[in-house]
């Protein structure tokens, strides 16, 4: 059985779905640069989670959003003198060719943000009608007073809320007439840029109910699996709670396990677009292979940061040349449960431990194994981990 830690409890729980098909959300990419690293182990740790409970016979039914209006597009537009469309386009497709040049498993939904727009006015509408939602001059808010489990995720105090907030791109349009700072956008009346006509006037939705009303669309409420990387857990996870379960009666957890991926360091800082220290994935693979840099990827568990390190990325690929020429050539066999297949799978089971499992697969490819054993173990290499 997969067991699964889960942000919100601090806690490892067995993996249960509420129903016969499993649902995941993961935050995906704001498209306004190239896909670096950081981005790759994400959504590569997501990937390996899919496959692992496709391969055990669990149907799954996986989401990731594209962010593809926000104030970073916005402002890396203006930056570059094109339109926000276009370069929203260009890096999606960067984006994804480098994904699939991964082996991603792609998602079952890929929602664009601009065009769920009618889903997030209508969840916004029920949040009003709830009593949990009021307008501002500058549009609607949600009322954390109103929530009484809101900071359970993050276990952030009230200050230091308001010192992450004060630095997101999106600040300088909250209307500082909301009740209290912590108070978040659910709708933004604007002016400028692009707009779209709403009940709360003329603007643009909040990042937070973006993500809330598109899971709900493409998985139904309540989820089993919402993640995406460690910086997401405050603001923007702890609201989506807030919306999704005010939005459904209070009366049920949104999401079963709460997966987040620490991030990824270049020199002791975190890898991020905003701050331009990045190593991008398709200048990796110049110099290396797909299975290389998943296996490179993988080699550090999820909660852990991982600074990248060149010399470990070249060994990477050693490894990953190795298990090819040990386990690469010969048929594919069903998942077995003999000693050497259940040794790997008890690593992924144990939250995803996918370094363990790898040397639990080096270690046992050099041995002389029957061929059953040997045909599940590439499987598992393959369709599982995809690094070989």
């Amino acid at each position: 059985m997969l067991w699964l830690y889960d942000t919100r409890r601090r806690g490892t729980f067995a993996f249960q779905p509420r129903t016969r098909v499993a649902t995941m959300y993961v935050c995906g990419v704001t498209p306004y640069d190239t896909t670096h690293l950081g981005h790759a182990r994400t959504f590569i740790v997501f990937d390996v989670l899919a496959r692992l409970l496709e391969a055990r016979g669990q149907s799954l039914r996986y989401a990731q959003n594209i962010t593809d209006i926000d104030e970073s597009i916005l402002l890396r537009a203006a930056r570059d003198k094109v339109s926000w469309r276009a370069l929203g386009r260009r890096e999606e497709r960067a984006f994804l060719q480098d994904m699939k040049s991964l082996g991603w498993r792609k998602p079952d939904a890929l929602p664009h943000a601009t065009r769920e727009i009618p889903a997030m006015i209508e969840l916004a509408q029920r949040l009003r009608r709830h009593g949990f939602a009021y307008e501002t001059p500058g549009g609607l808010y949600f009322d954390v007073a109103k929530f009484p489990r809101f900071g359970q995720l993050s276990r952030f105090s009230k200050v230091k809320m308001k010192r992450i907030l004060a630095s997101q791109d999106d600040a300088r349009l909250d209307d500082p007439s909301r009740r209290s700072p912590v108070d978040f956008a659910l709708w933004r009346r604007l002016s400028e840029g692009p707009t779209w006509p709403s009940p709360f006037g003329r603007g643009r939705p909040g990042w937070h109910l973006e993500c809330s009303a598109m899971s709900d669309w493409h998985l139904g409420f309540p989820i089993d699996v919402h993640g995406g990387g460690s910086d997401l857990i405050y603001p923007h996870h702890e609201s989506e709670i807030a919306q999704s379960e005010a939005a459904h009666g209070l009366r049920k957890r949104f999401v079963g396990h709460w997966v987040h991926v620490a991030p990824m360091r270049l020199g002791g800082k975190k890898m991020s677009k905003s701050d331009g220290n990045m190593v991008f994935v398709r200048d990796v693979l110049k110099k290396t292979t797909p299975q290389a840099l998943r296996l490179y990827l993988l080699d550090v568990h999820y909660r852990r940061p991982f600074d990248h390190d060149e010399e470990r990325l070249a060994r990477a690929r050693r490894r990953a040349a190795a298990l090819a020429k040990s386990l690469g050539r010969g048929r594919f066999g069903p998942i077995e449960r003999d000693s050497s297949t259940q040794d790997v799978l008890a690593a992924l089971d144990d939250d995803l431990h996918a370094e363990r499992a790898i040397r639990a697969l080096e270690k046992h490819a050099r041995r002389d194994l029957a061929p059953d054993s040997t045909a599940s173990l590439r499987t598992i290499a393959r369709k599982v981990l995809g690094i070989l």
